[in-house]
């Protein structure tokens, strides 16, 4: 099959744009409770909002890409992204962040449900490994630039001889919100987007067997399967580990040791990012040479230590361990979902659907984090919900049995029978 290049740089370039807006979060966190003057509970459910339309919407989208076709499910994603984007920008208020977030929610599960077929199809399915894995990057990189353009953004806002993009936004961004700023950055990137899409023939997909959307009695038999039930959960578990983490590292780093949310703060969000995409890495050379059910356990009881280590060491200590929980943490949602995939003969579509719908479970860790913060008063009790979440990803390893293993490569096999 011939590699259509340019449709295959417009679905990485979609993979970057979901990323620098999905990860925006964590980095603004403590800006919307402080400037909304709201608790670490009622906070939480911003990323919740966020999270529970992306789940919502992962099996609904399926359905509108196979009646209407990718093309227009893209441009309908980055519609509903604009119109969250610019609805907050021009009423920045708690409930407009909620409906806000909701909306760029469901455009991002419609944007990840609609190009990643698109990119097997236009990049050929020789290639789709390949593709899948620097989209992944691409990702990745985004996620860390996101945070370091906020605090850009923050910086040269409050400066007196802005220029560009920032003086502009001088005009229309509250003084006491420069955050906002990255919301009209947003609308921007999504006009820009469907705009872009519009003028592009995509190629005809044809799903295969793990993207096709099943009917509603084979959701019901998937959902009598034990094993689909806990992979459920697992992927309410990491998803529930990385926004806990994720979202609430600032505020830690901000009331407990007093470091700026707006700048170093954002850093290590950043970095938090960054070495998650480096994990990725370290962790595909992994699964080549040992079982993935090994890799999560070792992966997952790392993150456990790091994670000990961000919350009861110094201040110098924080700031390494939190960003090492992110590397830890890359492997966990690919294998979690392969292990899933092969734990099942069947209908591996409809068991993605109902594994993305599993995200709505994640996202109520980052509520009940901040719940049990503000009974308790202490930062530190409500992270023991994301140690939870990590032992049970990490028993996931032990009790998992996938139909097929991961294929690896018998590296001492080889040296004995070229020795012999």
């Amino acid at each position: 099959m011939k590699t259509n290049k340019f449709i295959v740089a417009l679905v990485l370039i979609t993979f970057f744009v979901v990323s620098f807006i999905t990860n925006i979060l964590g980095p603004i966190f403590p800006s919307l409770v402080s400037d909304f003057d709201i608790s670490l509970a009622l906070a939480g459910f911003l990323p919740f909002s966020f999270f529970a339309a992306y789940g919502v919407m992962s099996i609904p989208a399926g359905i509108l890409v196979d009646k209407y076709g990718e093309k227009w499910v893209i441009i309908a994603a980055f519609l509903m992204a604009f119109s969250g984007s610019l609805l907050f920008a021009l009423f920045p208020t708690f409930a407009m962040a909620m409906l806000s977030l909701f909306l760029i929610g469901m455009g991002m599960a419609m944007l990840q449900v609609a190009i990643n077929p698109l990119l097997r199809v236009a990049g050929g399915e020789e290639n789709f490994a390949f593709y899948s894995v620097s989209g992944q990057l691409l990702f990745g990189i985004a996620g860390t630039l996101s945070p370091m353009v906020f605090s850009y953004f923050v910086s040269q806002l409050n400066a007196p001889a802005a220029s560009g993009f920032t003086a502009v936004a001088q005009s229309v961004v509250p003084s006491n919100m420069p955050w906002l700023s990255m919301y009209w950055l947003f609308a921007i990137m999504s006009i820009c987007m469907i705009m872009l899409v519009s003028k592009v023939n995509l190629p005809k997909v044809t799903r295969n067997q793990q993207e096709s959307v099943g009917t509603l009695s084979i959701y019901k038999h998937l959902l009598s399967n034990k094993q689909v039930i806990l992979f459920f959960f697992a992927i309410a578990a990491y998803v529930g580990s990385e926004q806990g983490i994720a979202n609430f590292m600032s505020i830690y780093l901000q009331q407990a040791h007093g470091i700026d949310p707006l700048t170093q703060g954002a850093g290590v969000v950043s970095q938090f990012w960054l070495m998650l995409t480096l994990g990725c890495i370290l962790g595909l050379g992994l699964v080549k040479i040992l079982d993935s059910r090994v890799v999560l356990i070792m992966f997952s009881t790392a993150a456990i230590a790091a994670l000990c280590f961000a919350l009861f060491g110094s201040v110098e200590t924080a700031l390494i361990a939190f960003p090492l929980t992110g590397f830890f943490l890359s492997v966990m949602w690919s294998i979690i979902f392969s292990l899933a995939l092969n734990s099942v003969k069947a209908h591996h579509g409809s068991v993605a659907g109902i594994l993305c719908t599993g995200i709505i479970g994640g996202g109520l860790a980052s509520p009940l984090v901040g719940l049990i913060i503000d009974l308790t008063g202490n930062l530190k009790s409500g992270m023991l919900v994301v140690f939870i979440l990590l032992v049970y990803i990490c028993s996931i390893g032990f009790w998992a049995k996938p139909l097929v293993a991961n294929k690896t490569i018998k590296i001492f096999n080889k040296r004995a029978s070229s020795v012999s």
